[in-house]
């Protein structure tokens, strides 16, 4: 009951957003290392209150086996995370939004509109923000991105470091975690989030470097 009712409480942060209906709130702050980009929430995911909520995505799982939460389960003492314990990783230098804020059963359901409505405050989030590295999960996320925020649209866009960047904001692509992304396996999800923590090493440890389009 107790985690139900924390769900809730965390849920109905929408309010504070300013957002005109129920959806996840942004877990953002300065000084972040990494910003996960999802496509948008769920409607599990917002009746929960927390990002990846669904038992069968491969994001906790995947996450929690890999060497960038390392050391977020050293400190919190725990093997796996759990989507409750979203809202702690900015404490850890790691946040969490959408490219869409409106919420829907299936990202299928997103038209260009709502890319063309949202993407500048995604915008406007990151270049207010300004973590070291944005992922976005899928290409599904990031084409919009390209085309809206920094009106490309490279078609040959692939997985992995992206030319662009937004600032000293660089970006990253991973698989989406959903399970309907059946090409890649929680193997495959966790080996990349291991590269990506090689790529926010880097990062971190580089001088700044203005990529092919900075906005």
């Amino acid at each position: 009951m107790a985690k139900e009712e924390a769900s809730t409480r965390n849920g109905a942060d929408w309010m504070d957003e300013g957002y005109p209906f129920r959806t996840l709130p942004d877990h953002l702050r300065l000084g972040l290392d990494l910003v996960f980009v999802g496509i948008n929430p769920g409607l599990y995911s917002v009746q929960r209150g927390h990002y990846f909520a669904r038992s069968t995505s491969r994001f906790w799982p995947a996450f929690s086996a890999s060497k960038l939460s390392e050391r977020v389960r050293r400190a919190i003492g725990t093997d796996t995370l759990r989507p409750e314990q979203d809202a702690e990783l900015p404490c850890f230098g790691i946040g969490f939004t959408d490219v869409v804020k409106r919420p829907s059963a299936n990202a299928a359901d997103l038209r260009a509109r709502d890319f063309a409505q949202w993407v500048p405050r995604l915008l406007e989030k990151l270049q207010r923000y300004q973590p070291c590295v944005a992922c976005f999960h899928g290409l599904t996320a990031y084409r919009p991105f390209l085309k809206f925020a920094l009106r490309s649209a490279d078609p040959v866009t692939m997985l992995g470091r992206q030319r662009e960047t937004v600032g000293a904001t660089r970006l990253y692509v991973v698989p989406n975690p959903s399970p309907a992304n059946a090409h890649f396996t929680l193997t495959d999800q966790t080996a990349w989030y291991d590269r990506l923590a090689d790529f926010l090493a880097a990062v971190r440890s580089a001088p700044p470097r203005i990529g092919r389009v900075q906005v």
